[in-house]
């Protein structure tokens, strides 16, 4: 029986400061088969920002035509600018066994479950132990002014909120505890029956041994 397997579009949602990106840098140094999706988006080129490394930069009229085909998993328009998931890529890569890792809000994550690609999702959700401790890693990590640390910690409850739609749920109050279980869940994930197109040919054939030795 072929070992082939149908790769996972894998949603990492949380509030800033929750753990995700250390968490997805993390799940990918596990496992290098597993590639980030790349957005699409409309606005211009940062310095250094690269087309198709960083963002698919595209046009307003193509990205607009490309939403209208139901090529975009998932889309939105931020601060004048819109952003996507093309559908094309991430397809291509699941039907080749390779995993796609998302880093977007609970708005995309249900768009993508919504999507033609739904039943080949898995989304995590991470939790803070506590909103002090929320607030504690936003100072810490010093990247931002208190007044967009301010601003962060107002939209985490918004996104709290929406913790109940996600497949898994975990409080990262420990990170290596908490890696260890994103692995176990991608691990048992990718046994899901959805991931695994073999299955149905083989107990077909099972069933033909079967009845051939009635």
């Amino acid at each position: 029986m072929s070992k082939a397997r149908r790769g996972l579009l894998i949603i990492l949602s949380s509030p800033s400061g929750a753990g995700k990106s250390t968490l997805a840098k993390r799940l990918r140094a596990w496992d290098e088969s597993i590639v980030f999706s790349v957005s699409a988006t409309t606005r211009t080129p940062r310095p250094g920002e690269l087309d198709g490394r960083d963002y698919h930069f595209v046009t307003e009229v193509d990205f607009k035509a490309s939403v209208a085909e139901d090529g975009m998993l998932e889309h939105a328009h931020v601060f004048g600018n819109f952003y996507g998931s093309p559908r094309g890529p991430v397809e291509k890569a699941i039907n080749a066994g390779q995993d796609v890792l998302f880093d977007i809000d609970w708005q995309g994550a249900q768009q993508i479950r919504n999507s033609a690609l739904g039943q080949h999702t898995l989304s995590i959700f991470l939790l803070p132990p506590s909103i002090a401790e929320l607030h504690r890693r936003l100072q810490t990590r010093g990247q931002d002014s208190e007044e967009v640390i301010s601003k962060r910690m107002q939209k985490s409850w918004d996104e709290i909120s929406h913790w109940d739609g996600y497949d898994f749920v975990l409080v990262n109050d420990d990170l290596e505890g908490t890696e260890e279980k994103l692995r176990t869940i991608l691990s048992a994930t990718r046994l899901r029956r959805s991931q695994q197109p073999d299955l149905t040919p083989h107990v077909r054939g099972l069933q033909s041994e079967f009845q051939e030795m009635q």
